[in-house]
């Protein structure tokens, strides 16, 4: 008799973003004459920056000759990319790493759920709530979870509420952790922690010798000055935290995949003797084994964001987002929503109406506006009454949105 990871069946039946699907899906069909503008799940509406299809094109007519074709590459990503990640987005900032503490992968979702892999079961995770849900749900598939609650949550989890009444500002566990994900700017509630508050959080780690799991995968989005970009940027990070960055938001590559994952050298976990491992090491067997690497032709891609062609182009896709951001956010303040977010990440986190439960919220938004946007409960206990929207659509459906909230909810 085969046996299953009975971990899955404590699991909700759906991930949240098919149970939305699913409700959209039905009300299509009930209703199929109905133009229905999505500000839920967070994909991008524009195409790939020019400099990019030009370079993917010419690494494609490269596949093409076997002087230049290429076959199996580096599991770790090529170099050519990861030595302008680390020019463009770290030694800029003062940040100094090495090119095999920089790993080339498919999507920060992926790595942020394979990450927990190479830690020990017994391990207490902590995690800002709401959150990103798939924190949660791989930990909860390998076994740190315990059982589900009656608060929405799992037992083992150790959750850190962020609401309007703190700010959106997690405070550190009582009690010990060994991993902690922290996601900044934040999906979904689109805010931001200052350079002081990540400075707890650091010390915290290095004192309880915890792991800060950091996914920056919205840092491009920031506007505002005194936001750190990267964890690196506070000091003693590089000794107790991973950061995870993407290229799906930033440059238009939710279809294309690609991402990297840094893991400093002088991280390290701890086997039961107490003996300290390097957590690079471990990534890398991780990575050599499970991943045959993000494909010659992507990178290409991904490298030419770097070039000063792609830079602008990038700022002017962002520039785009921000703005849609800025009309959500205003248009929902002008209706009387209490609005967070939307000013250094294309989030914009709400309170439902009426203290009415978010998953209601999404009906009667879908029903009497057709727009779908992301029930907050879906991100954990501390999301129900919140809802999300988007700012990834095209500009004309972004302004239609908000009219069609404004007079399908009669605000």
């Amino acid at each position: 008799m085969v046996t299953i990871n009975e971990n899955y069946l404590k699991l909700s039946g759906g991930y949240l973003f098919s149970e939305i699907g699913r409700r959209v899906t039905r009300f299509k069909a009930e209703n199929p004459q109905v133009h229905i503008i999505n500000l839920g799940i967070g994909d991008v509406a524009g195409p790939l920056p020019q400099a990019v299809i030009e370079s993917m094109h010419q690494a494609v007519d490269e596949m093409a000759w076997p002087e230049t074709f290429r076959g199996y590459g580096p599991e770790q990503g090529y170099d050519f990319l990861i030595n302008s990640i680390i020019e463009h987005d770290y030694r800029s900032r003062g940040i100094e790493l090495d090119a095999d503490e920089i790993f080339i992968s498919d999507g920060s979702k992926c790595d942020t759920g394979n990450i927990q892999e190479i830690f020990g079961i017994e391990n207490v995770v902590a995690i800002t709530d709401p959150v990103y849900p798939v924190y949660v749900d791989t930990n909860v598939m390998a076994g740190r979870g315990g059982e589900a609650d009656a608060a929405g949550g799992f037992e083992r989890i150790v959750y850190l509420p962020c609401n309007a009444e703190n700010s959106f500002v997690p405070q550190l566990p009582e009690q010990r952790v060994g991993l902690i994900y922290l996601c900044y700017p934040n999906n979904p509630t689109g805010t931001t922690l200052s350079k002081a508050e990540l400075k707890k959080w650091v010390d915290y780690a290095r004192e309880n010798r915890s792991v800060i799991l950091y996914d920056a995968a919205y840092e491009a989005f920031i506007r505002e000055e005194d936001i750190p970009h990267s964890i690196y940027e506070i000091e003693g990070a590089m000794e107790v935290a991973i950061e995870f960055r993407s290229f799906s938001k930033t440059a238009g590559f939710t279809g294309t995949r690609c991402a990297f994952t840094v893991v400093p050298k002088r991280v390290v976990g701890y086997t039961r003797e107490s003996e300290a491992v390097s957590l690079n090491r471990l990534w890398n067997r991780r990575q050599t084994t499970k991943f045959n690497g993000v494909s010659y032709v992507v990178q290409r891609g991904a490298a030419a964001v770097y070039t000063p062609e792609g830079q602008r182009q990038v700022r002017e896709m962002i520039d785009y987002y921000m703005t849609n951001a800025s009309i959500i956010r205003n248009g929902l303040l002008k209706m009387g929503f209490q609005v967070y977010g939307g000013v250094n990440a294309p989030y914009i986190w709400l309170k439902t109406l009426d203290g009415m439960d978010s998953w209601t919220f999404f009906d009667r938004l879908l029903k009497d506006a057709c727009v779908v946007g992301t029930p907050g409960a879906g991100f954990g206990p501390a999301g129900e009454g919140y809802f999300r929207l988007t700012a990834f659509g095209a500009r004309e459906d972004t302004q239609e949105a908000i009219e069609r909230i404004k007079n399908g909810l009669k605000l």
